[in-house]
């Protein structure tokens, strides 16, 4: 990632409105680049995973309020990934939208537990957005009923992070090398010049 600075009265105006600086500014690129669906899964992987990391960060800082908000921007992340990688109506309709509601995101989450079988989903999802709401907006959960939620919303991310995996080897470049048997390779090989 890359550091910028932004000016004192813009941070001011998007944290009195209770937003997270630093996942406005991200979400506002997202949004004015219009990226294709394969540059978007990678760069909301690199979002989810620099939330996580900096989760990590805020809890041995003690702050519970960023670390929640971090914590639960990473699950959003999680979601859009996966509900764009199954194609789910939710993500289209964020697309037109060019925004991903709660609502959006909460039937993502309990669609993609019904057709991908994994309950990780929505118990990180359920986590998460109690780690936005009672942590990040009322402030009342504390660093350690924070670190609770982690091992949950880690093994949604090590989950995501092997969905997109498989989606990139399927998307990528066919070989165009053609298919040879053995027998054809080893002939080839074996009909080469010596080097001298």
């Amino acid at each position: 990632m890359t550091s910028i600075e932004v000016p004192k009265g813009l941070v001011e105006a998007i944290r009195k409105r209770g937003l997270d600086l630093e996942s406005f500014i991200l979400e506002a690129i997202e949004r004015m680049l219009e990226l294709d669906p394969n540059e978007e899964i990678e760069a909301r992987l690199e979002i989810a995973e620099h939330m996580l990391k900096r989760a990590h960060e805020e809890l041995e800082k003690g702050d519970a309020i960023q670390a929640s908000e971090k914590l639960y921007k990473a699950v959003e992340e999680c979601i859009k990934i996966l509900a764009c990688l199954k194609n789910l109506e939710e993500c289209r309709r964020a697309r037109e939208e060019r925004s991903w509601w709660s609502r959006l995101l909460s039937k993502a989450a309990r669609k993609l537990t019904l057709h991908l079988g994994e309950s990780i989903i929505l118990e990180a999802w359920s986590q998460g957005y109690d780690l936005h709401v009672h942590g990040f907006h009322e402030h009342s959960l504390n660093v350690d009923e924070v670190r609770e939620s982690l091992p949950t919303i880690e093994k949604l991310m090590n989950y995501t992070k092997k969905k997109a995996k498989q989606h990139t080897r399927k998307t990528e470049k066919p070989n165009l090398k053609p298919n040879y048997t053995r027998q054809e390779t080893q002939a080839q090989n074996n009909s080469k010049p010596e080097e001298i």
